[in-house]
């Protein structure tokens, strides 16, 4: 909620919005997330107390979670710090579809570089990169994260901002045990190569047929087109038939029908540690960008928050983590009072492209796109309203609209997509690069009050 001028005052119930904007004292200034502005009320003439925003950050999520924290007696007459989760946000990435979009950019060049068609001499290495560099699908998350944070910022009275910051040991995860002391320079490759671990650990035998004394290819169990490393764990040796008739296949798939193999290949497989490299890589670097919102940033370790969810009895979620980031003092009383029953999803969906063509499976261009991204007055990714007279959809629907050239456009809802006519809609909200929708909080939690 905002004051006439603007600025941040202190939210309030939707039924006391509702209330507001049927009286005209306030006018919407944002549908998602929902924000009104006050006709008549300045910030002087109204009490703000200070709030929190506190930040659980994630490679796949991240939760936001705005609270205010008052002080109180309990039963026993004590003075305890009480906790109340007044607005949650959970920021859906899409650090995985920028990746394959590079990938699939970089195929296509790396293609028109040896077929028989217009050569691309390949770029030098020598471009120095600047400090701080990340790669796109990572820099892309403390984007986003810095992004809905600020939003926050500029419309709630947030005093402080609580984040999570961890820092994972990709070797003990590795290796499936905390390791100690000099155990960390001594991995599985010490004194000796990949090929050479690898002959040792398969007794200089294919994997897949168990065939000896014939040339061995280095081979990827989980192929790399489809996600997969160079790191031991996912490698092993295979004689050149099995290698090609492997080809990109899981190798699931491939010894479906050899259930020993597969049995003796599975325990060498671990858990990817791409989620663990991403989270130590953007650590500091959203630290650095959140400290420019002029708020004061606390950062806590993540055994704090695992301690406060455990002794509060919460379910594991990225927003009721990031309710419990901070410190609270359970053994003098302290507690988390409320948490919000329904979450505000804000899944990245991007801008738009800038290709100016459409490709095909092998990447040559199959059709034109406009130039112009704006059509009867709409761009892909608006907040619209749809009321739709008669027909099949007839009602009124809301949603993000598609837009087509020639003014039937598409509108996602609830039950799936459906062609409506451009006289039929009406704005809501610009597109800002996100997809806004509302899921229920984790109902399991029953020890707390949701509201």
């Amino acid at each position: 909620m905002l004051s006439r001028r603007g600025q941040p005052l202190m939210p309030c119930h939707p039924a006391r919005a509702r209330a507001l904007l049927r009286k005209g004292r306030a006018v919407v200034v944002r549908q998602a997330p929902f924000v009104i502005r006050l006709k008549d009320r300045t910030r002087a003439a109204s009490e703000v107390k200070g709030m929190q925003l506190r930040i659980d950050p994630g490679s796949k999520g991240t939760g936001l979670v705005l609270t205010d924290e008052k002080e109180e007696y309990d039963d026993h007459g004590a003075m305890v710090t009480v906790r109340r989760g007044l607005i949650s946000v959970e920021l859906q990435h899409r650090g995985d579809q920028i990746r394959a979009g590079m990938r699939q950019r970089a195929g296509y060049r790396r293609r028109r570089r040896k077929a028989n068609l217009r050569h691309r001499s390949r770029r030098s290495g020598n471009r120095a990169r600047r400090a701080g560099w990340l790669p796109p699908s990572v820099q892309h998350r403390v984007d986003t994260t810095f992004s809905l944070a600020d939003r926050l910022c500029r419309h709630a009275p947030v005093a402080e901002i609580h984040m999570e910051r961890v820092a994972f040991d990709t070797h003990s995860l590795s290796v499936g045990r905390r390791l100690k002391g000099t155990e960390h320079q001594r991995g599985p490759l010490t004194g000796t190569t990949i090929r050479g671990h690898l002959r040792v650990t398969w007794k200089g035998a294919c994997a897949y047929c168990g065939v000896t004394g014939v040339p061995l290819n280095v081979e990827h169990l989980r192929p790399r087109s489809r996600g997969g490393s160079h790191r031991v764990a996912n490698l092993v040796l295979a004689c050149v038939p099995c290698n090609r008739a492997k080809g990109s296949n899981p190798v699931r798939i491939f010894l479906a029908d050899r259930a020993e193999r597969l049995a003796a290949i599975l325990p060498q497989l671990s858990a990817p540690l791409d989620d663990a490299a991403t989270m130590n890589a953007t650590r500091r670097q959203l630290s650095d960008v959140l400290s420019t919102l002029g708020k004061p940033l606390h950062a806590w370790v993540g055994e704090l928050t695992k301690a406060n969810r455990l002794a509060t009895r919460l379910d594991k979620t990225h927003t009721l983590d990031a309710l419990c980031v901070g410190p609270l003092d359970h053994a003098a009383g302290d507690r988390i009072v409320r948490f919000p029953s329904h979450v505000l999803t804000a899944k990245a969906t991007g801008r738009g492209s800038y290709a100016r063509t459409t490709p095909d499976r092998y990447g040559f261009p199959r059709l034109l796109r406009t130039r112009a991204k704006q059509h009867f007055g709409y761009v892909t990714g608006d907040l619209v309203r749809a009321v739709v007279p008669r027909g099949k959809w007839a009602g009124t629907w809301t949603g993000r609209v598609s837009v087509r050239t020639r003014g039937q456009h598409s509108l996602a809802t609830a039950l799936g997509r459906i062609n409506v006519s451009h006289r039929t809609l009406r704005l809501l909200q610009r597109g800002d690069g996100y997809g806004w929708g509302i899921r229920q909080e984790s109902t399991a939690s029953t020890s707390r009050k949701m509201g």
